[in-house]
């Protein structure tokens, strides 16, 4: 299956150049500050689609490799590779199941490794952290996780950290974590930043990636041109039924092809199925996936809804994306505004003592809708079609998608 995760995160998929120099740089890192009395860190920041896990992939099969090597400065060094995504996680341990000295073991949920650290007083050499936007940035007892936040704990337990982090993919209020706070919960320990800007996984043109951010950003609706087309399959619909349809077909071609939304739809943890319905278009929300295959890869999710806990992370050849009521046209015409009010993930969004007043939660509640947006449109290697809920923000679409082609 082509884009497939476990060939996109293979360690043995080659690299460019800036990602080899990057892996170089790290090892470094880790040779200099293993040794030393106080933990180091290590962040890679970069936007979505910009091969981030590709590297700590290659990274970690590396040191794995040093780690049994009697002539490596790493040698006999204890690592473990986090992840707080459960579909993320699969596909490593698949990938650690096929390839020499790579362990299932050695990959692990943040919370389970901090828990059983603290029994056991196990030492911990590097801990690599994917998907570090996941972390917990408060209390969850719901998960068995009681610590002030899972940084200062990681911290207290190796001796090198490697982070990747993107603050536009904060998407809960229990993981919120914005550049300033990371920075000063880092300050007291030797840090290192790399920031990765070529995207890697969608083959848009720049030109598009800009409106892409401009929309996920502040919201502003830059002029649509030729080039969106160009070289990408970029599509507007009126219909999100006809959208789904497109979807089949492409499923059908090329595999890995799947429709996605945002909030604004009945979602309630229940066991139950819970549809998104837009005129003839009725499909339900992702089930809980119970298999060691990654939702997007299971043939029947052809017919479900993906959302940002099953797709973040991962690669599709298509996406066809529902904008829901949240996601509206301003009165200007001319920027895209996010009503909270119209959100229904309310899971993702408790924890207002988090914020000092109810301005600065809706602002946050606000900013992780906008960051779901660019997850989910940033899903496509080969192209992204859009439906949206809202008529008038629809038509400024279409209007401006349709003096393109």
């Amino acid at each position: 299956m082509q884009n497939a995760a476990i060939e996109k995160l293979s360690p043995v998929r080659h690299l460019t150049p800036e990602q080899t120099h990057l892996i170089q740089r790290i090892k470094e890192f880790i040779a200099t500050h293993k040794g030393t009395e106080q933990p180091a860190v290590f962040v890679i920041h970069g936007d979505a689609g910009t091969g981030k896990s590709v590297i700590l992939s290659h990274l970690f099969f590396q040191l794995q490799r040093a780690s049994r090597d009697q002539t490596s400065p790493l040698y006999q060094t204890n690592n473990y590779f986090l992840v707080n995504h459960p579909e993320l996680l699969k596909v490593y341990r698949q990938l650690a199941g096929g390839l020499p000295d790579m362990l299932k073991k050695n990959f692990e949920r943040p919370t389970t490794l901090i828990n059983r650290v603290a029994k056991t007083n196990e030492h911990i050499d590097v801990t690599i952290v994917d998907e570090a936007h996941l972390l917990l940035s408060q209390p969850d007892h719901y998960n068995n996780f009681y610590g002030h936040d899972q940084l200062t704990e990681l911290l207290k337990l190796t001796k090198v950290l490697i982070l990747v982090f993107d603050e536009h993919q904060v998407l809960r209020t229990k993981s919120f974590w914005t550049p300033a706070q990371l920075k000063k919960r880092l300050a007291p320990y030797p840090t290192e930043w790399a920031q990765l800007k070529q995207q890697i996984r969608m083959t848009a043109s720049p030109s598009l990636l800009n409106w892409i951010n401009a929309f996920t950003g502040d919201g502003e609706l830059l002029a649509m041109d030729q080039s969106f087309t160009s070289h990408y399959d970029f599509r507007i619909f009126s219909d999100a039924e006809a959208m789904r349809q497109t979807i089949i077909a492409k499923n059908n071609q090329v595999g890995l092809s799947r429709i996605v939304a945002t909030t604004g739809y009945p979602s309630v943890l229940d066991g139950g199925k819970h549809y998104i319905e837009e005129g003839n278009f009725r499909l339900p929300w992702d089930q809980y996936n119970h298999t060691a295959t990654p939702w997007a890869e299971i043939p029947s999710t052809i017919n479900e809804v993906g959302s940002i806990y099953t797709v973040q992370g991962f690669d599709l050849n298509y996406v066809g994306l529902i904008l829901g009521p949240p996601v509206q046209l301003a009165p200007d015409g001319h920027h895209v505004l996010i009503d909270p009010a119209k959100n229904t993930d309310v899971v993702s969004f408790k924890g207002r003592a988090l914020f000092k007043d109810d301005h600065q939660y809706r602002s946050a509640e606000i900013q992780m809708i906008r960051n779901s947006v660019n997850v989910l449109m940033k899903r496509g290697v080969s192209g992204l079609y859009i439906f949206t809920h809202d008529p008038a923000l629809s038509q400024k679409l279409l209007d401006d998608y349709n003096a393109i082609v």
